[in-house]
């Protein structure tokens, strides 16, 4: 795809020759969000006054990290049924054409508001509107199912994903990877155990999340973004994705979004015209989000590996599958976990340390963020929790490894290095040699999950919920 300057004039060329009353392009920014789609804010002069719309592109064939999506043309095309049928979203100005040499993609009126998760789930600016927002999503999803496909251009392209589907489309992706990540074998295994009573399929938005809609500090939810993963599929996945604990952002006892109730999501489901929601279904697509997501950030550090690209959110996002794992913990097997012990490093006269090198580095970062421009300050931020990562597990991580080896080698009655055992443990339990109700198993991935999310996210709410479980079990 084009880029820097060039694809600047590129955009110039084709806002002047596509939408009518545009004089020049003033300014295109690329926005921190979105990691699988680019989105711009673009600022143009039309009929003398300057004017914002948006821009969202991606390589031709709109995949997504765990395969094809119905492309960016079907997206434009969805969100223009969605208009039709009262869900609120930007208007599809334009949408790119090959000869426009800038990959696949459309122009849409840019909506004010907000889409930042954090501040929907804990900024005092929605405090009034916070306690409306689970009933009005449960609504705008009761519209987005009801939208009958057949009519919509391009609507041959959206696959198809019953539940038994969508997992084994996952766990193969994870397979491909070749990542041992043993939770994510024993989830896919209890989700194949607990699928949900079949449905109809039906339009589902599938990643309909706190985040990915706008937010008006009044009205609430004014759009509905990022239709890339749309399909056919069970309806209760994009309610069960709303309240997947990765999503809550800060506010874990709220389970929708961060900011509302269960039961408040489903009246406003079922008042709209949804058909009446099963909970042990929500439970399943509880689950299931955490396991889809563990696997897609693990995706996205293969597009880093593989040089498809190569910014520093890529593998950032990667070391976020802990989080999801800690979640799957937490839902399926609960109990204490044993929490690794930091190696504490001897100061002394020689040369300064790899951590010390490490915290001054995190320093300058820190600095340098607060006046580069807003993507590279996210950026500069996103690289100094990478080396915060980098030092908590030059601290923590000979004590997990030490752990994984003798509580993994205990288990499977092998030896070997703490990551050859891994492998062994989640070629078991892919191959049912071990009992997914045993509870040695249990502890074993829990002690092993909790010490790799400590590494990675130690604030995360499911790790702090995890390793409360510690202190609750020493009381004892």
């Amino acid at each position: 795809m084009l880029t820097g300057d060039a694809f600047e004039m590129r955009l110039a060329e084709v806002l002047i020759r596509r939408l009518a009353g545009v004089e020049r392009l003033v300014a295109c920014e690329r926005l921190t969000a979105g990691a699988s789609r680019e989105t711009y804010c673009v600022d143009i002069m039309e009929s003398g006054r300057v004017r914002r719309l948006a821009l969202r592109r991606g390589e031709a064939g709109g995949g997504s990290m765990l395969g094809a999506g119905p492309g960016l043309a079907v997206e434009a095309e969805l969100m223009k049924a969605a208009r039709r049928a009262g869900v609120d979203g930007p208007e599809v100005l334009a949408v790119l054409q090959p000869e426009d040499d800038l990959a696949e993609g459309f122009i849409m009126s840019w909506v004010e508001g907000e889409t930042l998760g954090g501040r929907i789930a804990r900024g005092p600016a929605f405090a009034s509107v916070r306690p409306g927002l689970a009933r009005q999503c449960g609504e705008i999803l009761a519209r987005i199912h009801g939208i009958e496909v057949e009519g919509v251009a391009g609507s041959g392209r959206l696959a198809r994903l019953p539940p038994e589907q969508a997992i084994e489309t996952t766990y193969n992706a994870y397979l491909d990877m070749q990542s041992a990540q043993p939770m994510i074998d024993f989830t896919a295994a209890w989700l194949r155990r607990n699928l949900p009573t079949e449905r109809p399929l039906r339009l589902t938005h599938g990643d309909f999340r706190n985040g990915n809609f706008i937010v008006d500090p009044e009205k609430g939810v004014v759009a509905v973004l990022d239709w890339e993963l749309a399909h056919l599929g069970d309806p209760v996945r994009d309610l069960g994705w709303l309240c997947t604990r990765s999503w809550r952002f800060g506010a874990p006892d709220k389970p929708v979004g961060g900011f509302g109730e269960i039961d408040e999501l489903i009246a406003g489901y079922e008042a709209a015209g949804g058909a009446p929601v099963d909970r042990a279904a929500l439970r399943f697509w509880e689950v299931f989000g955490s396991f889809w997501w563990a696997v897609g950030c693990l995706g996205m550090a293969r597009s880093f590996r593989a040089g498809d690209e190569r910014s520093v959110e890529r593998p950032a996002i990667g070391r976020r599958s802990s989080e999801c794992q800690i979640d799957c913990v937490n839902l399926l097997i609960p109990g204490p976990a044993r929490t690794p012990e930091p190696r504490v490093a001897a100061w002394g006269s020689d040369l300064p340390r790899t951590d010390e090198l490490l915290a001054g580095v995190h320093g300058f970062l820190s600095e340098a963020a607060s006046r580069l421009p807003s993507r590279h300050a996210f950026l500069a931020r996103v690289a100094g929790n990478t080396i915060d990562i980098v030092m908590r597990e030059l601290s923590l991580g000979p004590d997990a490894a030490r752990h994984a080896q003798s509580s993994i080698g205990g288990l499977l009655g092998e030896t070997g290095a703490a990551p050859e055992l891994r492998r062994a443990l989640a070629a078991a339990i892919r191959d049912g040699r071990l009992d997914l109700d045993d509870p040695q198993l249990h502890a074993v991935l829990r002690d092993d999950v909790l010490a790799q999310a400590m590494i990675d996210q130690p604030t995360y709410p499911g790790v702090r919920e995890a390793a409360a479980r510690k202190g609750d079990a020493d009381a004892k």
